[in-house]
């Protein structure tokens, strides 16, 4: 019996072979509906639609600071004392072209290798590492005239009636103390004896400006830096030879700190730049180049670890860096580095202590003896020579022009000593003396003296 046969209109076999190639557009005849399309058609195509998923692109580190990490220079061979013309120090550096003969100069090379030696002296070093027994006699002396140096601050009382926040003007009186006993203290020292009196003037001066400025009543890095060339002056004496270098790191300038921390808390004295030692501290430096060395490769302290109360408390006794931010920390009158110390809390990002190490020498080439504001304040002598062209151009140098002045170069004023020294030209506030700012250390002693502290350091509301 034959099969019958499919409706009309319907493809033969269409329920059971898959259709193989695209129907035509129209298979119907007239009056008829076409078939169905399918699924397949209604569907939209949203290739075009979707965004094209790409594979991430590898972030392009930033271009870094092309600069170099200032290398050791070799430490220069002591001078014969005999052909030094020995001097009182003075300043030198009068214009820019000052500072440009004085960075081309061999003093320049020599402060900065004294002071990285100091630093190399004491890589992966904490301060325990120099036993008092090992110290030598002249090193010894120095911790002595340090300590008589406290004892004068200590019977100096500050003057309290005025209650003020800034530069206590008994400071002054402590300087003049300082310099009738300074005879005394430079006896101490094992000093050539055929020298000793002819060195006189140049190491008294560099103490005197160890401590401050008793005209303006502040503090900085720059006499911070002074003490430096005091001990210098010494090496350059020969009585303080590259062994003693660990020790002097180690042992005399925490017993610096220590004694320069109570005078700034004695007689309040102003930072001596507006706004900080270059954002790191309100009055020291190499506390953070010395002890950045001292941690290069320690083993479990990183940068991050200055957040941490604990360590700086377990730590701050042995390294430089942990200390001073523990000073800096119980100085201020909010809590949290991040809101009193950006660029401190800043560099405790870094990846390692290296990294730290290398950006302090950095600043102290650029920072210190590349700024000119800071530099018109270094004093030359007879052992820490100046060119004979320094300080002899200042009065044909060219006018600056308006537009240079406006752009923020420099400019040379009369100081109220009547010595020629340059400010520079800024928005705000700039680097140099002048204004008077009173110390974030001040108004928290104040605030303890009054009974205002409370229980400890308040916090920012949003912190």
């Amino acid at each position: 019996m034959a099969s019958p046969s499919p409706p009309a209109g319907t493809a033969t076999g269409a329920a059971f072979q898959p259709a193989i190639h695209p129907a035509p557009e129209s298979t119907s005849t007239p009056g008829k509906p076409s078939p169905d399309p399918g699924p397949a058609s209604s569907i939209p195509n949203l290739r075009d639609r979707i965004p094209k998923l790409e594979p991430r692109r590898r972030r392009q580190p930033e271009p870094s600071n092309s600069q170099p990490v200032p290398e050791t220079p070799p430490l220069p061979p002591l001078p014969d004392l005999s052909s030094v013309q020995f001097q009182t120090p003075s300043r030198r550096i009068l214009t820019p072209k000052d500072h440009t003969l004085f960075l081309a100069s061999s003093t320049y090379t020599l402060v900065v290798s004294f002071i990285f030696h100091l630093s190399e002296s004491v890589a992966n070093k904490p301060i325990s590492s120099v036993p008092p027994s090992t110290l030598a006699p002249t090193v010894q002396a120095l911790l002595d005239i340090l300590s008589e140096i406290e004892e004068l601050c200590r019977s100096t009382p500050p003057d309290d009636s005025s209650g003020s926040r800034f530069g206590n003007k008994t400071f002054r009186t402590f300087i003049d103390k300082v310099k009738s006993r300074t005879p005394h203290f430079l006896s101490l020292l094992s000093l050539p004896s055929q020298y000793a009196a002819d060195a006189a003037p140049e190491l008294s001066t560099y103490l005197h400006h160890s401590f401050g400025n008793p005209s303006r009543i502040d503090y900085g890095s720059g006499h911070e830096l002074n003490f430096f060339l005091f001990l210098l002056c010494l090496h350059l004496l020969s009585a303080l030879p590259e062994p003693t270098f660990p020790s002097l790191v180690l042992v005399v300038f925490p017993k610096y700190l220590s004694l320069m921390r109570l005078i700034q808390l004695t007689y309040y004295l102003e930072p001596a730049g507006s706004h900080g030692v270059w954002g790191l501290d309100d009055y020291q430096f190499l506390p953070f180049l010395f002890g950045s060395s001292q941690l290069l490769d320690h083993k479990y302290i990183t940068p991050r670890s200055i957040h941490q109360t604990l360590t700086l408390e377990q730590f701050g006794p042995e390294y430089l860096y942990l200390n001073q931010v523990a000073f800096v920390n119980s100085t201020k009158t909010v809590q949290g580095l991040r809101w009193h110390s950006p660029m401190l809390d800043d560099i405790s990002s870094a990846k390692s202590w290296a990294k730290v190490e290398g950006g302090m020498r950095k600043m102290f080439v650029n920072e210190v003896l590349g700024k000119l504001p800071v530099m018109q304040h270094f004093l030359f002598g007879g052992l820490i020579p100046a060119t004979e062209e320094m300080g002899s151009l200042a009065d044909t140098q060219p006018e600056l022009t308006e537009e240079e002045l406006e752009n923020g170069k420099l400019e040379i004023f009369d100081d109220s000593e009547g010595k020629r020294h340059v400010h520079q030209q800024v928005v705000g506030w700039g680097d140099c003396c002048g204004i008077k700012v009173p110390s974030s250390l001040a108004a928290a002693e104040e605030m303890r003296k009054r009974g205002m502290g409370g229980g400890g350091l308040r916090r920012i509301p949003f912190d």
